[in-house]
């Protein structure tokens, strides 16, 4: 179903920033754990959130988790108005595979296996097109033979793949049989501790086992390149919410390259008693009774301390080598004056990209160090670029500004033909990087897309529009500008280019969203450009003037 919606809407950009609401008389049959297998593969439609009409099974799902005071009975008004409807026929829905490199590029698994090599040549021909290493094959048509596609690995991974009912359903295909001594690699990560608890208790892990799989822990690893990262060229099947290019742990940089395919748990089962040949689920017969799911906290209850409104205050907080404070951050200043450190001309631009998954997550607690990989697959000269401007600005909160700041001073007043003194601007134009690119922002919702940028020094975006709102509002939380402009007018710019946009902080606060801008390169005016920043509630004004949402916060405190 997740698949299906995926294919509909995300190409068309039909939910995009919109609410999706789930109604409907199929809404009824389906259980908890494939609402919400749905619901997570929402984010990749670029819709800004969802709501589900709630029943009788959801409040039996709160309840089981000693949270049914909770429950709320939510539908449609009497009479309720929509931008558009998405109408999924539950009784049409076929098995369904996201071939690479989007969770939207979707086939049937039948389509896949009767299309053969020359489907698959076309499929990975549009592949490669993303990469930036267009000499790379995914080896895609070899791995037809005997009729079918073959998958090298299966995952059932995440809070997607990983609930409950999908790895019963697994178990029950699998019982009895073997994944085989081949080459392919079956994997099964259960989505929470007391989801494994059960699984173990009722037999269900001997079951996979016994055939061959490899259960572990509850970690979302997979869908960040942080474990089972496939082989060279390596196929891999899973049922995972995202399948974008670098996202399984490869490096096309270096010459390495793998894939994913996303497909339902059952399918990705059914695929592995069968030695990897894709099999579609409906295709097979097994048992498909599940038995009742029962929740156990013990895990939590014996090793998680509680400390909801139940503070330990005496307890200190331990600061290891690896974890670092944020650095402090500015206020918007009157003027702005940025400098290009990055042009980015892909249609789209993923969160992947802005700031890998995977080698980067032993850094999370390191603002510093993980800002090092920011873009580096992409723009890998961007990191060296963004600090050296960092380093500009630093020299000009402490009074004494550095003397490749004072050049770009003197080549804004040149070509703009200023009266002000290097002094003056000092005093009234910060100095950061920024980030151009068409359409930043699609896929997973991290904030590090950006907070990274900001440790680096970046005060700005520009961009024709926002893959995702979600991007946009981590933009504005970090305290930078999130500007948009005309594709005209982004042909004017180029790496190193200046871009000076005088008055920024009092037109922020104005009425006017018309930011008149100047592109500046050597000394002379290339472009005089006009910027957008959107609509923006007095709260996200604030926020940007204050620098980003720590010092507002800090700020409404004091």
């Amino acid at each position: 179903m997740a698949l299906a919606i995926e294919k509909a809407v995300f190409k068309n950009g039909f939910v995009k920033n919109k609410v999706m609401e789930f109604v409907g008389p199929g809404i009824e049959h389906l259980s908890m754990d494939f609402r919400n297998g749905i619901d997570v593969m929402t984010t990749e439609t670029t819709c800004l959130t969802t709501i589900w009409r709630t029943d009788s099974t959801t409040k039996e799902f709160l309840t089981l988790h000693g949270r049914g005071d909770a429950y709320k009975e939510l539908n449609p008004g009497d009479v309720a108005y929509y931008d558009g409807l998405v109408k999924v026929n539950l009784d049409e829905v076929e098995s369904m595979i996201a071939m690479p490199f989007h969770p939207s590029n979707v086939y049937t698994i039948k389509e896949i296996n009767e299309g053969g090599r020359d489907l698959l040549a076309e499929i990975e021909r549009q592949a490669v097109e993303q990469l930036d290493n267009k000499s790379l094959s995914l080896q895609l048509p070899e791995k037809h033979f005997d009729g079918k596609l073959h998958l090298d690995q299966g995952i059932i991974v995440g809070c997607s793949g990983g609930l409950y009912e999908n790895i019963m359903q697994a178990a029950n295909i699998v019982r009895g049989k073997s994944v085989g001594s081949g080459r392919f690699a079956f994997s099964v990560y259960p989505s929470s501790q007391p989801i494994y608890l059960e699984l173990m208790k009722n037999g269900a892990l001997v079951d996979l086992m016994s055939a061959g799989a490899i259960v572990r822990t509850a970690f979302c690893g997979p869908c960040f390149g942080a474990g089972d990262t496939p082989n060279n060229t390596g196929l891999s099947g899973r049922h995972a919410t995202r399948n974008f290019p670098n996202r399984e742990g490869s490096k096309p940089g270096n010459g390495q390259i793998s894939s994913v395919a996303l497909l339902d748990s059952r399918s990705v089962a059914a695929t592995a008693i069968n030695g990897g040949a894709l099999t579609a689920a409906t295709d097979i017969e097994y048992d498909d009774v599940v038995p009742a799911y029962h929740y156990d906290d013990k895990p939590y209850e014996s090793k998680v301390y509680s400390g909801f409104n139940e503070p330990n205050k005496d307890t200190e907080l331990v600061y290891g080598p690896s974890i670092k404070p944020w650095p402090s951050i500015e206020e918007l200043t009157p003027n702005v004056l940025l400098k290009v450190a990055a042009y980015i001309d892909d249609p789209v631009t993923t969160t992947d990209e802005l700031i890998p998954s995977g080698e980067t997550s032993s850094y999370r607690s390191d603002p510093y160090a993980l800002s090092e990989f920011a873009l580096s697959r992409k723009v890998p000269e961007y990191v060296g670029r963004a600090k050296a401007v960092r380093d500009w600005e630093k020299s000009r909160q402490e009074g004494e500004s550095a003397a490749d700041l004072v050049t770009a001073y003197e080549e804004v007043k040149q070509a703009l033909g200023l009266t002000e003194s290097v002094e003056d601007m000092a005093k009234s134009t910060a100095v950061s990087s920024m980030v151009y690119a068409n359409r930043p922002g699609d896929g997973s919702a991290r904030e590090q897309a950006a907070s990274c940028q900001r440790v680096l020094g970046g005060g700005a975006n520009i961009a024709i529009e926002y893959a995702t709102k979600r991007y946009r509002s981590n933009v504005i939380n970090w305290g930078m500008l999130p500007f948009i402009t005309s594709e005209e007018d982004s042909k004017t710019m180029a790496v190193g280019d200046y871009v000076y946009v005088p008055n920024v902080r009092e037109q922020l606060f104005s009425d006017s969203d018309d930011y008149k801008a100047y592109v500046i390169s050597g000394g002379e005016k290339k472009a005089e450009i006009t910027l957008h920043l959107g609509h923006l509630s007095d709260e996200e004004k604030d926020i940007i003037a204050a620098g980003c949402l720590i010092n507002y916060y800090a700020n409404s405190k004091a």
